[in-house]
C-alpha cells in the first residue's frame, strides 16, 4: 500500500511517497506550511536520509526505489543519473552517449523532467555540455542551490561542469 509523508527541507516542503517496495516519489510541494506528522515506517529511512543530505552529512542515498510502470528509456536514464557522484555534474549528451544513443539528448532531458524521485535520483546534476543550467522542474535557482549545497567550493554561478 502506498504511503505518504512530508519533510520540511531548507528548500520547502517535500512530499515523499512509497511502499514496502521502495520510494516512488520525492517532490517539492507548494505548501506554505509542511505538515508535521510521524512518517510511516516505510518512509522513515527516506526522511532520515534526506535530512542528513541537507545537513551535508550524507552524500549517497541508500534506499529502495520503486520505478514501477516507468518507460524503459527513462529507467535507463535514471540509472545513469544514480551514477553521478555527489558534488559533480555531467551533461545530457554524456548520458546519451553512455546509453549508446548520442542522438537522444532531448529524450534524456525529457526523462530527467519526468524523474519522480527528485534529489535522490539526482537529475539536478545533469547540465548542458557548455556548462549552462537547463530544465529543472523546480526552477534553475533550485537546481543551482542544490549543486551549491553539494559542492560549494567548486560550483560556479555560471554553471560550469566540475
Amino acid at each position: 500500500m502506498l504511503q505518504q509523508t512530508y519533510f520540511a527541507s531548507p528548500f520547502g516542503c517535500i512530499e515523499i511517497k512509497g511502499s514496502e517496495l521502495g520510494i516512488t516519489s520525492v517532490k517539492l510541494t507548494k505548501k506554505e506550511t509542511c505538515p508535521s506528522e510521524e512518517a510511516p515506517p516505510e518512509l522513515r529511512e527516506c526522511v532520515q536520509q534526506l535530512d542528513e543530505y541537507f545537513q551535508r552529512k550524507r552524500d549517497v542515498f541508500d534506499l529502495k526505489l520503486d520505478f514501477s510502470g516507468a518507460p524503459e528509456f527513462n529507467l535507463a536514464v535514471w540509472q545513469e543519473l544514480l551514477k553521478i557522484p555527489y558534488g559533480h555534474t555531467t551533461s545530457y549528451l554524456a548520458i546519451a552517449k553512455a546509453l549508446n544513443n548520442p542522438d537522444s539528448v532531448r529524450a534524456v532531458g525529457q526523462a530527467n523532467a519526468h524523474n519522480p524521485i527528485a534529489i535522490i535520483v539526482p537529475c539536478h546534476r545533469c547540465i548542458a555540455s557548455n556548462g549552462d543550467l537547463h530544465g529543472y522542474y523546480y526552477g534553475l535557482d533550485m537546481k543551482r542551490r542544490l549543486l551549491e549545497l553539494e559542492n560549494p567550493m567548486s560550483f560556479g554561478r555560471q554553471g560550469s561542469l566540475f
